[in-house]
């Protein structure tokens, strides 16, 4: 497996095995996320969701491509711009911890639809 799931959502931890699961906010998620393409490994989904509502979720699950040899600028833009972009958005609002197990399906789901199309094109 040339990639890893990095998700603050217990509906991903029962799904898939070789996860890292981060005990925390979808904040966490993205920090561990810059810090893992910091050191080397690539992003295969976008840190933040298709749509402003799911950055109220309270889980976010990222798929990031196991060290690679040379550090991606464009992908330390990327992580870096959606910590900004969340932590602006998110001090005018909290996460929507009222619909979390709604967001929970949903961050599955879109996890799934990642995966499948990752593993289509780099036949896995």
């Amino acid at each position: 497996m040339n990639y890893r799931i990095v998700t603050n959502n217990p509906s991903v931890k029962e799904v898939y095995k070789d996860i890292i699961f981060v005990n925390g906010t979808f904040l966490d998620v993205l920090i561990n996320v810059r810090d893992l393409v910091h050191k080397g490994h690539e992003l295969i989904s976008h840190p933040l969701g298709s749509s402003i509502r799911t950055m109220y979720s309270p889980y976010r699950s990222i798929i990031v491509r196991n060290k690679t040899n040379e550090i991606n600028k464009d992908h330390i833009e990327v992580i870096e711009n959606s910590i900004y972009s969340y932590k602006n958005t998110m001090q005018r609002r909290k996460p929507d911890a009222v619909n979390s197990k709604d967001y929970a399906m949903l961050d599955l789901n879109l996890l799934k639809s990642a995966l499948d199309e990752f593993k289509s094109i780099y036949d896995y």
